[in-house]
């Protein structure tokens, strides 16, 4: 996503610094008009110097890995909150007037209904939504003490290209593309009925976009993403299965503990504030998809990440490294 935002603000015009650890993304994302640092966001004093003149901050980078939260809460919550924490001291040390901060779905937990609004009280019941909806409130602190613009953006199962798909441990539909383009069945936890709204990366910058600049956003939530196409794992696997003239035939794993079984945002605010549309359907936005992982050839998952806490309750899948 924010490989997808540089591009938008360096077309309006706009100078833009960007730094990525590259934990969870491409190098060859980024395009050649960002002034790229590779750095950690914990890094204090690289913010610091970063930040000198800068009017905006978009915070996007975390390892926004939900399910493996609960089995590696170290690594997330110092890739969620920790960077938050160092990257708001220096956006607030360096006179930046206002912070967009891209928070999770996963703050909202299990609601008594769907889909989420932005006035629930977040119940996160994983470590990475406990830490997204931390670093929330650190923002809110931290901006109404010392004067800086806070507005918290929520998009929500973002689907598109230059998505990582070689990563065994979060982003759904590309590790499904992934393996069908492979010959390989998809695995799915549970029984597949978890169902999810999907949110192309284009639809959602058209929003972002606004709120770095919109007057009157100071302290608003807002949860980004179509609330149109509110469909279960098995019907994805069988739309990118349709798409690629693949034989279905899905293996099903045990369920991951703390995973929302139905989990869904509103887009009335976002439509409201700022005239959001589902340009993308579940479909197109999945031929996109297919078309840049064709085009960039499939990969062998890569398990770059340690598991912490590894038990009988964690995933056979990446225990056993299964895909």
């Amino acid at each position: 996503m924010g490989s997808h935002l540089a591009d938008a603000m360096i077309k309006e015009g706009h100078e833009v610094i960007g730094c990525d650890n590259l934990i969870g993304g491409y190098i060859d994302n980024i395009p050649e008009e960002v002034d790229y640092y590779q750095v950690d966001c914990r890094d204090l004093n690289t913010m610091n110097k970063l930040l000198k003149g800068v009017d905006i901050v978009y915070h996007t980078a975390c390892t926004a890995y939900e399910g493996l939260s609960v089995f590696s809460p170290e690594l997330i919550c110092q890739n969620t909150y920790q960077i938050t924490a160092a990257l708001a001291s220096a956006a607030v040390s360096q006179n930046v007037k206002r912070f967009v901060y891209c928070s999770s779905m996963a703050r909202y937990g299990t609601q008594d209904t769907v889909p989420f609004t932005e006035d629930m009280i977040p119940k996160p019941q994983d470590p990475y939504g406990i830490s997204k909806y931390a670093a929330e409130e650190l923002l809110r602190c931290l901006g109404q003490v010392h004067g800086m613009e806070v507005v918290i953006a929520v998009p929500h199962n973002i689907i598109g290209p230059r998505q990582k798909y070689d990563d065994p441990y979060r982003n759904v539909a590309s590790i499904m593309i992934n393996m069908m383009l492979q010959g390989r069945q998809p695995m799915i936890y549970g029984d597949g009925e978890q169902k999810r709204c999907f949110s192309f990366v284009q639809d959602d910058i058209a929003c972002l976009t606004k709120l770095a600049f919109q007057d009157g956003l100071d302290g608003e939530v807002v949860n980004i993403g179509p609330d149109e196409e509110f469909v279960t794992i098995n019907e994805l696997a069988r739309v990118i299965a349709g798409q690629l003239d693949f034989k279905l035939e899905p293996v099903y794993v045990k369920g991951r503990p703390q995973e929302v079984v139905l989990a869904t945002c509103s887009a009335d605010k976002a439509r409201r504030l700022l005239g959001y549309r589902t340009e993308y359907s579940l479909e197109r936005g999945i031929a996109e998809m297919i078309k840049y992982i064709k085009d960039k050839g499939p990969k062998k998952f890569r398990y770059h990440l340690d598991l912490e806490i590894v038990n009988e309750k964690t995933p056979d899948t990446w225990k056993n490294r299964m895909f």
